[in-house]
């Protein structure tokens, strides 16, 4: 294969119509330019929706905030299934809450939260356990004595022990191998998918998986993580108290009991571990990222920390932990916040769907079957909605009074049937995590503010930023 070529229908009047190529050795040495589908360039082009011909695999493309509302709120139940995620699909093979389609992810999406919300998510028990783990990051940065690190990994191993607490009963010490080993799987996962290779994959599987490269290494990962996963479940079925479960597993487990009769059931040992990998795995690394690329927009912006500071203090204080009961009275903080994921933009399409039936949308007939793109950061960066797209500015989260503002554009999490039911302990995590570390420390960098780059260093099923040491000082 040497030209990726990418066409848009010209011969029927069901799909918008234009035309691109690109060669293959050029997107993977360039792995940004690699990340168009949802490109402004082509959006004020073709407009908010277009089609796109990625290999095999013939794409609808959603743009704009005004477009995707039609489709996923509007139009929800025709565009609730699933589209190709390769990467991804090739481990779950249809099976757990995130990547199957028909019946089964709404029984499994219900039965999981409402699981989640009985073990606190949503509630004040889950600000205890997020406080909890605040307080282990906390000892982890004064560890670090004021000398510079990555915060990849301090981060990630404390937003996972929130929802491995939840999925599997108990936090990971810091310094577990095991724990360790997990949260390189998932970050290496993460930035394969993100790489111009795993677009590759995504768009010619049957031929990429077959070939040498770093397609392989996401393989044997995710078979770690679904090893370790299975191997919780098979001992949380030895040690069983249907009328204690400690957590998810334990619930699924005794679902799967209480429908073993069922021959119609979704609640298989395949799907526990399926959905319990989804929720680990989407639990651990867009809030983490989320947070990395944050800090690094702090860096960039010193004056936006101090802002927050002068917030905490008056709030908050120094003599107890941040509540989520602060947020109200800290319209400046939760601004940023907004602003941070806004900008970031870690899921750019989240996940791909899939129509369930033939269905209009503006003028247009999208035949049963279609993969769609919804392009969620078009509507982030949609200046109809905000002022300043291109820039990180909180001001787009506050209005004339310097109160917190609510912009309906912002969907870090998707819309309709199928948005992310993590949302609500992700908004908790990115709170509590950062008042916590922001009340008792200063951030620093050896760079200059205006040499910081923010723009990110792979753009593809996520957003990651540019890797990069700084230092925590007490305040």
């Amino acid at each position: 294969i040497h030209m990726l070529k990418l066409s848009f229908n010209t011969s029927t009047s069901s799909f918008p119509v234009g035309f691109l190529y690109r060669p293959i050795w050029f997107c993977l040495q360039n792995p940004l330019s690699f990340s168009f589908p949802g490109s402004p360039q082509l959006s004020e082009k073709y407009g908010p929706l277009y089609t796109l011909q990625l290999g095999p695999r013939r794409i609808v493309v959603l743009c704009g905030y005004k477009a995707i509302k039609e489709a996923l709120v509007d139009l929800g139940n025709k565009f609730r299934d699933r589209g190709q995620q390769a990467s991804f699909d090739w481990i779950f093979q249809g099976h757990g809450v995130a990547f199957s389609n028909g019946e089964k992810p709404i029984h499994l999406r219900r039965f999981s939260i409402t699981t989640l919300r009985n073990f606190g998510v949503g509630k004040r028990s889950i600000e205890e356990r997020i406080l909890e783990e605040a307080h282990f990051l906390l000892e982890a940065l004064r560890g670090t004595k004021g000398a510079p690190f990555d915060p990849t990994y301090f981060l990630s191993r404390s937003v996972s022990n929130v929802i491995s607490s939840i999925a599997f009963g108990s936090r990971f010490d810091y310094e577990d191998q095991e724990f360790l080993s997990l949260l390189t799987a998932v970050n290496e996962i993460f930035r394969f998918s993100s790489s111009a290779q795993g677009q590759l994959l995504d768009i010619f599987f049957e031929i990429v998986q077959r070939i040498p490269g770093s397609q392989q290494m996401a393989f044997k990962r995710f078979c770690e993580l679904k090893e370790f996963v299975a191997k919780k479940a098979k001992a949380h079925q030895e040690t069983l108290d249907p009328n204690s479960p400690r957590d998810f597993i334990d619930c699924f487990l005794v679902k799967m009991q209480q429908e073993e009769n069922n021959p119609d059931s979704f609640f298989s040992m395949e799907e526990l571990v399926a959905t319990t990998l989804n929720i680990f795995f989407g639990g651990t690394e867009t809030v983490s990222t989320t947070l990395r690329y944050g800090f690094l927009m702090l860096l960039k912006y010193p004056e936006v920390e101090e802002k927050i500071h002068k917030e905490i203090d008056h709030v908050i204080g120094v003599n107890r932990t941040p509540s989520m009961e602060d947020r109200l009275q800290m319209p400046y903080t939760e601004a940023v916040i907004h602003e941070m994921q806004r900008f970031g933009d870690i899921l750019p399409l989240a996940l791909p769907r899939r129509v369930t039936q033939d269905v209009q949308l503006r003028g247009y007939t999208i035949p049963k079957g279609t993969e769609v793109f919804p392009m969620l950061g078009t509507a982030m960066r949609d200046p109809k909605h905000f002022a300043r797209p291109a820039e990180f500015d909180p001001q787009h989260f506050l209005d004339e009074k310097e109160q917190f503002k609510r912009n309906e554009a912002f969907i870090p999490f998707s819309t309709g049937k199928r948005y992310c039911f993590g949302e609500h302990l992700a908004r908790a995590e990115l709170f509590l995590f950062l008042t916590s570390i922001l009340q008792h420390f200063c951030f620093n960098s050896a760079m200059l503010p205006e040499d910081i780059d923010l723009s990110p260093m792979l753009v593809g099923f996520g957003t990651i930023p540019q890797a990069y040491e700084f230092s925590v000082i007490p305040r």
